[in-house]
């Protein structure tokens, strides 16, 4: 409850913060590939929905949700959740970036829970396209949920 309760503070001061500068929304729709680094799993497939907006002049606010599915390599069980991650994407150039968000995911697994998740990022990207490798753990989920995956998203201007 103390994570969602500070989730949720950052991210109502982050809206309200941005709404007096009357700035833009962007959305961007992903499929993410990954793999599992530890082991247990192989294959992650995720998809996600990510909302932006520029707060300073090289940063931008980021909202992000979906759903992440970890398929099973060996005895496991599948596992999935659906993450919540507020964040910071900070452009370094014209392009090229770098993110971080920290967020909860619901698990998908009866009985799994809530997680504390956090994401780095590296990335690139253009007026309609964003491409990035990321790397994402689920710490309560266990030892078997940290991934790198590569994101690849189609962005589009909210008006």
């Amino acid at each position: 409850m103390k994570q969602f309760f500070i989730i949720a503070l950052f991210t109502t001061a982050m809206l309200f913060s941005n709404t007096s500068n009357a700035q833009k929304w962007r959305m961007g729709v992903s499929i993410m590939p990954g793999v599992a680094s530890n082991g247990g799993y192989g294959f992650t497939l995720g998809a996600d929905v990510r909302l932006q907006t520029k707060i300073m002049d090289k940063a931008q606010f980021i909202l992000t949700t979906g759903v992440t599915e970890f398929f099973k390599k060996n005895n496991l069980s599948s596992m999935g959740y659906i993450p919540l991650k507020p964040g910071v994407k900070y452009f370094w150039g014209e392009n090229f970036y770098t993110a971080g968000e920290i967020g909860i995911g619901f698990g998908l697994v009866k009985g799994s829970g809530r997680s504390f998740i956090w994401s780095p990022s590296v990335g690139l990207a253009f007026k309609k396209f964003d491409i990035s490798l990321k790397y994402e753990d689920a710490t309560d989920f266990g030892k078997y949920t940290k991934h790198f995956a590569l994101r690849l998203a189609r962005g589009f201007e909210l008006k």
